[in-house]
């Protein structure tokens, strides 16, 4: 594909590895070529790479599908996660899933995106109920402002939970910040 056919979004393949482009920026210069500068992501590392093409250069698309899939349970250091149509079972591994695996219980419907049959990025719901396990104890005294105190959750994560919040009760958790939502219910 020619460097002028690149738009955001776009999914390239350099040196083997797949990339998304983040960003694009034309500059026609005086003389010579035109330049095309862009920013990518890299879809293994999550690394950004600024880099620049000529126009006229060319470059490899590559293709990025998107399953639905449903995690099924953590075992030693990956996640297993099953295809919703096929059946099909995919392992992540704890550094290709971060963070977002403190968000995951059985049963969670994600989506994952697939490179080569291979799993490289995983997409939580925008937000998951979680049971309350333990609370720390709640400071005592008369603010104006909200008293937050630590909860632990099911899954082992830690998150700033309202004075109200007790051991047992099932919380709202938005996944994009980490961050309380609402009190679902008791369980």
């Amino acid at each position: 594909m020619n460097i002028e056919e690149v738009s955001k979004n776009t999914k390239l393949l350099i040196d083997s590895t797949p990339f998304s482009v983040e960003t694009v920026e034309f500059v026609k210069p005086g003389k010579g070529r035109a330049i095309y500068k862009f920013r990518l992501r890299n879809l293994f590392s999550g690394n950004v790479l600024d880099i620049t093409f000529h126009s006229g250069d060319k470059v490899e698309e590559t293709s990025i599908t998107i399953h639905e899939m449903q995690f099924l349970f953590k075992e030693d250091d990956n996640y297993i996660f099953m295809d919703s149509s096929s059946f099909e079972q995919n392992p992540m591994t704890k550094q290709q899933v971060g963070e977002k695996g403190g968000f995951l219980k059985e049963g969670t419907p994600v989506v994952i995106m697939m490179w080569e049959g291979r799993p490289i990025d995983i997409q939580l719901p925008k937000t998951v109920e979680l049971k309350v396990l333990e609370t720390s104890a709640a400071l005592k005294g008369a603010t104006i402002t909200a008293q937050m105190k630590e909860g632990k959750l099911e899954t082992g994560i830690s998150i700033g939970v309202p004075s109200f919040i007790k051991d047992g009760d099932v919380i709202k958790i938005d996944t994009r910040t980490g961050s309380y939502v609402e009190r679902v219910g008791l369980k």
